[in-house]
């Protein structure tokens, strides 16, 4: 009889616990989780280019209301070097919990650092969150060089072989399109004594201060040295009301030569593909919040003040032109080898 009993209890325990495990587990399927406290600490927002450029200006400009939008600081650091190369890989390798964002110009930087620099990672291992500011690029001479348009310039490089110094971005479209020219005209890259910079703030100060002849670069950062230089050639279809120069196949008739029209830069910012994937309510936070900030009467005049862009395409479309950008310049990549 003790034992039917001591038999009788186990399976009653065991129904309870049964019946208690499926309830519990019933109970899981219908309430809310608990909710993420997300970001309980300040986040790291980490520049791909040194300070002064267009991609730093833009993140100062916005870790203060994305700041403000997500209730804790906002840090701003710099990891330039080997065309974003150094921050993209800075960013894949620490943890991926929301707590960093990447500010950049994603395009063509990150594009390039995978088709020339050897990067060991893709535009797929990172999800783009906005491009809020495009931009064109423009090619201007210091204003005492000499140069006056895009045909003297070319031809001087030609005839003077090594003389004539320009600036670029490493791996930017400014630097691709100065290749794509002289590929064009037939003349020896060579010929043309090229530095290369890890910033657009950088650039912008070797043409300012004539340590270069001529600078490729986007447009819109330019503004501040805008006195000491000659506009040679936009790098657009169309003229531009914020510069007088011609379009750069406009430009080049006289030689007849014509170059594709390179997309210009998209900055904006981006977190890891594995962040969004482990934690789906942490990047609609962080997007919500850019997309909230930019959304702001303050912040839009405060860009529009300093002539940066702030507009919000959202992820989906920030994804699907990053991979357009990246299909069209795999295509000339090899100018950059």
């Amino acid at each position: 009889m003790l034992n039917t009993s001591s038999a009788s209890l186990s399976f009653n325990i065991k129904s309870i616990l049964v019946g208690a495990t499926a309830a519990i587990a019933s109970l899981s399927m219908v309430l809310p989780a608990v909710a993420d406290d997300f970001p309980s600490r300040p986040l790291n927002m980490v520049v791909g280019f040194g300070t002064g450029g267009s991609a730093d200006r833009m993140a100062r400009m916005m870790s203060g209301p994305i700041s403000e939008e997500l209730g804790v600081p906002v840090q701003v650091t710099n990891r330039p070097g080997a065309g974003t190369q150094v921050a993209s890989n800075y960013v894949l390798n620490v943890p991926d919990d929301g707590y960093t964002v990447y500010a950049s110009t994603f395009a063509p930087y990150l594009t390039n650092s995978i088709l020339t620099g050897d990067a060991e990672f893709s535009v797929d291992d990172f999800s783009y969150i906005n491009f809020q500011w495009f931009d064109l690029d423009l090619i201007a001479a210091n204003k005492d060089s000499g140069y006056e348009d895009l045909p003297s310039l070319l031809e001087a490089i030609r005839a003077e072989e090594g003389q004539v110094r320009g600036a670029v971005v490493q791996g930017s479209a400014g630097h691709l399109m100065v290749r794509l020219l002289l590929d064009e005209a037939g003349i020896p890259q060579d010929n043309l004594n090229l530095v290369t910079y890890n910033s657009g703030g950088e650039a912008r100060s070797a043409v300012a201060g004539g340590q270069v002849d001529f600078v490729s670069i986007s447009a819109q950062g330019s503004e501040g040295i805008r006195e000491f230089l000659t506009p040679l050639a936009i790098v657009s279809d169309e003229r531009i009301e914020q510069w007088d120069a011609l379009p750069i196949n406009e430009a080049l008739a006289p030689m007849n030569l014509e170059v594709p029209v390179l997309q210009g830069s998209m900055r904006g910012f981006a977190v890891t593909s594995e962040m969004e994937r482990q934690h789906p309510e942490r990047f609609e936070k962080i997007s919500s919040a850019i997309q909230s900030a930019l959304a702001r009467k303050d912040v839009q005049e405060q860009l529009e003040r300093n002539e940066m862009g702030g507009v919000w395409v959202g992820p989906e479309r920030s994804n699907e032109l990053m991979r357009e950008n990246y299909q069209v310049f795999e295509k000339y990549a090899h100018l950059l080898n």
